[in-house]
């Protein structure tokens, strides 16, 4: 029996495996949704949108993928986020072939923020390292705070206090409409935040995704609980990874799929979820 062949995702291909995410990985989301989603790029050099397997000329499997050039510790590096893996259950033991031709493309390092438990050990089984999965649920209260802590919520001047990468990171960032961005703190030692609106508990929560300083973050956290329950959001849910310590007034959550990385040279603290799945699909 013939193995199914692989082939990169190309814009000739991407329909059609738009397609098939559209029918055998979530259907709520419209074919013309996933070409949209995967067709993101942000100016960077991309090989491919992944590779799918194909078996009699119908697609059977694939994997999506993202590809930044970005400054990590001072240099520019290659990261590859892997997205949307779907093997149809046939031909499930082809999913290490899949997932080798994927990492097998040189020169990048590697992520996959959204596995399930059966990719998950797979990519692990790959030297795939896992993320701290813990996740602190901050209660929101109207805390006290100082006047000379800001936080600004508007486009024009949230363009006005960033400059440089900061700012290039904001306007990659700006267009996606879940995405919800805020400034706090003053002129100067500003930190970037970027959240998203999620249900906890039946209750409104914010989920953050991102903040361009850990310290900033957590002496800040306090001014952002009550901008946020302002808002109606009642609690906060921070990976704990992104903290400095347990914040008071919350409990840690775990048990997730972990998210996962592969890389030579790159440390836990350098892997965020800028330029990926994270902030260019509604998940």
């Amino acid at each position: 029996m013939q193995l199914p062949i692989i082939e990169p995702v190309t814009d000739a291909i991407l329909p059609e495996f738009a397609q098939f995410l559209h029918t055998h990985l979530d259907q709520s989301r419209s074919s013309e949704q996933w070409q949209d989603g995967l067709r993101v790029s942000w100016n960077s050099p991309r090989p491919n949108y992944g590779f799918v397997l194909r078996d009699n000329d119908q697609i059977v499997g694939g994997i999506g993928a993202y590809y930044i050039e970005r400054p990590i510790r001072g240099q520019i590096e290659k990261v590859c986020n892997i997205t949307s893996w779907c093997v149809l259950e046939d031909y499930r033991k082809q999913s290490m072939r899949l997932a080798m031709t994927v990492v097998k493309q040189p020169g990048y390092h590697f992520t996959d923020f959204s596995p399930t438990k059966v990719v998950g050990a797979t990519l692990q089984f790959l030297k795939f390292r896992p993320l701290d999965e813990r996740q602190a649920v901050v209660f929101n209260l109207p805390f006290s705070f100082s006047s000379a802590i800001s936080v600004l919520d508007q486009a024009e001047a949230i363009e006005e206090a960033l400059q440089g990468e900061a700012l290039q990171v904001y306007r990659d960032h700006a267009n996606f409409p879940w995405l919800k961005h805020i400034l706090i703190g003053k002129p100067g030692a500003w930190c970037h935040i970027i959240y998203k609106r999620t249900i906890f508990k039946h209750f409104p929560a914010a989920t953050i995704l991102y903040s361009s300083d850990k310290a900033l973050f957590s002496r800040y956290l306090h001014r952002l609980s009550s901008y946020l329950l302002l808002l109606g959001y009642l609690t906060t849910l921070i990976e704990c990874r992104f903290l400095n310590s347990k914040p008071l007034l919350s409990i840690v959550r775990s048990g997730f799929n972990a998210k996962l990385y592969l890389s030579e040279s790159l440390a836990d603290d350098d892997i965020d979820y800028l330029y990926s799945e994270t902030m260019a699909l509604d998940l």
